[in-house]
């Protein structure tokens, strides 16, 4: 399964860490934020990283070259950021078959393998990783409806007033059926082509999305002291493992 990594923004919100680079190339724990995305995901066997690029783009490619721990790597570029959607057309040519997607600004320790599990089963058209946040916090992000069976029936793109706080973390898993729904969106009231439209036309064309609960944790690194908590838990996790040898 090729592995799609979003990683063009320029991450304004991170400055001072963002002046001389992308937000991809913000190091947490001394490593890259994207180099954290690419460990995770060789760890669930990815054939290949397809790798979204925009904003100082030459920053990622001059380091990463070709290749991330001899898996290849394919880069598109993204020449405006117009929105999760928007960018997953800019790899459509790249991917033929199912695969994962992570937002290139994200640190996890969690169970992704269970979403990848689920793709496989072929009983989803799509799967998500989500995880219930505090209500004050949920406006940031997408957030999910689900039925009784687990199954994802709307979500709603940074909404004001969330009617839930099950919200996406940054890692699925679709089928390329998501191309053709990304092509069908509009512009939101933010001027940007949502993920969150996309998913809905899936949704009300029949199609099913898993929601898979979070079990560990993960790190949308939005802020830079969203970056120090990172870092700190990272840290942390390593110090036990070392402790427990």
């Amino acid at each position: 399964m090729k592995a799609v990594v979003l990683a063009a923004g320029k991450g304004t919100r991170l400055r001072p860490l963002t002046e001389d680079k992308p937000k991809a190339m913000v190091e947490v724990d001394g490593k890259p934020l994207v180099a954290h995305c690419f460990d995770r995901l060789a760890e669930l066997g990815a054939e290949e990283f397809v790798v979204v690029v925009g904003y100082m783009k030459e920053h990622i490619i001059e380091h990463f070259g070709d290749s991330y721990r001899d898996i290849p790597i394919t880069y598109a570029h993204q020449r405006e950021q117009k929105g999760l959607a928007h960018a997953l057309l800019c790899v459509e040519e790249h991917v033929d078959d199912d695969f994962m997607l992570m937002l290139g600004d994200n640190v996890f320790n969690a169970n992704l393998a269970d979403v990848v599990r689920r793709q496989r089963e072929e009983r989803a058209d799509a799967a998500f990783l989500v995880e219930e946040v505090p209500y004050e916090e949920a406006g940031r992000y997408g957030v999910c409806d689900t039925n009784h069976y687990g199954e994802i029936t709307e979500v709603i793109e940074k909404p004001d007033d969330p009617p839930t706080n099950l919200v996406m973390t940054g890692f699925y898993t679709f089928s390329p059926a998501i191309f053709h729904a990304c092509q069908l969106v509009q512009p939101s009231n933010r001027g940007e082509y949502e993920i969150s439209e996309a998913i809905d036309l899936l949704i009300r064309s029949g199609r099913t999305i898993d929601a898979i609960g979070l079990d560990g944790w993960r790190i949308d690194v939005g802020y830079p002291e969203d970056r120090d908590e990172a870092e700190k838990r990272l840290q942390e996790g390593a110090e036990a493992l070392a402790g427990a040898d």
